[in-house]
């Protein structure tokens, strides 16, 4: 596990990544968590200011990265984080969580937040829902 690792920012990302066809497969089984981080009108297809579809990634949760952050747009403290994650993830295998958001900055954030968290540091889809929804990828919506 990365955790306790340091870590350099020498360009490269270093840290595990998942492709569209690992995604898909994870999309079909259940065993799998994937996270899209993005404001939940965006998740639900209410509401999709940047790529042509609305929707997500069917499976995936919404924890938008907000929740990471205090009334003053700080990081929480790696307390009241876990307490938000262990909250969200209950009885889910960590080992299998992917993050993504619309391009995949956005998810870095919750990775970062995971990690003070002290979880296990989960899988970025660096496409996220720009790519998916570009590749005639199934997408779900919920407000329709």
């Amino acid at each position: 596990s990365p955790r306790g690792t340091d870590y350099t920012l020498d360009g490269n990302w270093t840290l595990p990544t998942v492709d569209i066809h690992e995604v898909e497969r994870a999309s079909a089984d259940h065993g799998y968590t994937i996270i899209d981080v993005r404001e939940e009108s965006r998740y639900q297809g209410i509401h999709e200011p940047i790529d042509l579809l609305a929707g997500h990634i069917p499976s995936a949760i919404n924890l938008p990265f907000s929740l990471n952050l205090d009334q003053n747009g700080l990081f929480l403290d790696a307390k009241r984080l876990r307490d938000v994650y262990r909250t969200a993830l209950e009885g889910r295998d960590l080992g299998k969580t992917i993050v993504h958001c619309g391009s995949g900055v956005t998810a870095c954030h919750t990775i970062l937040a995971m990690h003070l968290a002290g979880l296990s540091i989960p899988r970025l889809y660096v496409g996220s829902w720009s790519e998916w929804s570009r590749n005639n990828k199934p997408v779900q919506r919920d407000a329709i």
